[in-house]
């Protein structure tokens, strides 16, 4: 049996409503697509969270053709998965997952980070200290928005990797937060000491100023340090299950 903070459920029945925009037009999955990857990769969902084929058409004002087009794909790419009662569901990871996903992060995420530093522009560096500048005055906040920082996180990180121009790479990436995100976040959500202390903010500065001093070792390590700290935490809480059901201690 999972022992959970109350806030935290994987049976809680997603209103999506207030996450995504209405089409303008009542056409392509890829649209759909599109706004239903961003909330999976930038944590905005849940892992377990419900949603129905209906409910995500009138949230998003378009049929439920493209959205079951949608979801269809996003199933094939194990980010949701789809149950006998016609419902949805944001997938729960198991810590044995979520370390192999963690392993493969930190070598990849580390290595388009010290690629960045080789390459980073002054216009794309004056971008991401706006980005890190934006997350710290958020974080400043006495009650700062978590779905603020949760977006500018992941702004943060892939405005780094896209510097790196490295496509093949970024699209792996991509496809491991699409997996991950709905539990990567959970230590902003939880307001947990991470998040008194502004350990994140302080990872964050680490992987800008390596970028600012042209230094790929350096920039390697911050990201990787940035990573494993937010895992560590993550598998400490128990939140994640093992395969027999029980938390992950």
């Amino acid at each position: 049996r999972l022992c959970l903070p109350s806030h935290f459920s994987y049976t809680r029945v997603m209103n999506i409503s207030t996450l995504v925009t209405p089409m303008a037009r009542q056409t392509l999955s890829a649209d759909v697509y599109a706004q239903l990857r961003e909330l999976l990769m930038s944590g905005r969902m849940m892992p377990g969270e419900k949603l129905s084929l209906r409910s995500m058409a009138e949230a998003l004002g378009v049929s439920v053709m493209p959205v079951r087009e949608a979801v269809h794909r996003l199933v094939a790419e194990q980010a949701l998965e789809m149950a006998a009662n016609r419902y949805i569901r944001v997938p729960i990871m198991t810590a044995s997952q979520f370390r192999e996903i963690t392993s493969i992060r930190i070598n990849l995420e580390g290595q388009a980070a010290a690629r960045a530093a080789e390459l980073v522009s002054p216009a794309a560096l004056a971008e991401i200290e706006s980005i890190h500048n934006d997350f710290c005055r958020e974080f400043a906040k006495a009650a700062p928005d978590e779905s603020n920082l949760i977006s500018l996180n992941k702004q943060l990180h892939f405005a780094i990797y896209s510097i790196a121009d490295m496509p093949i790479l970024q699209g792996i990436v991509e496809s491991l937060w699409l997996r991950i995100g709905p539990i990567l976040n959970y230590d902003l959500r939880s307001g947990s000491e991470r998040v008194v202390q502004r350990v994140q903010a302080g990872h964050h500065e680490g992987m800008v100023g390596a970028l600012r001093d042209r230094d790929p070792v350096a920039a390697c390590k911050s990201v990787q340090n940035d990573i494993q700290s937010a895992a560590d935490f993550i598998l400490e809480t128990g939140v994640l299950i093992v395969s027999d059901g029980k938390p992950a201690l």
